[in-house]
């Protein structure tokens, strides 16, 4: 979980700076729209990259590390793809945001899942009491 918790607090230093670059280096260079994809990148970017961090630091080693991954994935292809599309990359690039967008989806629900399956009651023997 070390690792996620070092990508997850690079990743956040990396969305403040795609902020910043955004509202001073790129305001006079992009029209309304690309701005607000620029800034709906940075705002997934960051708020995922928080929970990476959170989670990595509130996760035991045993814990399943897909939550994580997904995010991880999700940030790279949703924001890159926003981030690339405000900057005029290439139409090719439209169908990953919506692939980045499952990806955040698809780990929250796991971890969602994850917070479930742990707060079930348990048993002495470790059973879930037959419930």
């Amino acid at each position: 979980m070390r690792v996620y918790f070092v990508i997850g607090a690079l990743l956040a230093a990396a969305a403040i700076l795609a902020g910043a670059f955004g509202a001073h280096g790129l305001r006079q260079h992009l029209d309304e729209s690309s701005l607000d994809i620029w800034q709906t990148a940075v705002r997934y970017h960051f708020w995922h990259a928080l929970a990476l961090v959170l989670l990595a630091r509130l996760s035991g080693s045993g814990s399943s590390p897909w939550p994580l991954r997904l995010f991880v994935a999700g940030i790279v292809l949703f924001s890159g793809s926003l981030y690339a599309l405000s900057l005029g990359g290439g139409r090719w690039l439209g169908p990953l945001t919506p692939i980045g967008g499952s990806c955040l989806v698809a780990g929250w629900i796991l971890l969602a899942f994850r917070g479930w399956e742990a707060s079930k009651p348990r048993g002495v023997d470790g059973s879930d009491g037959g419930c």
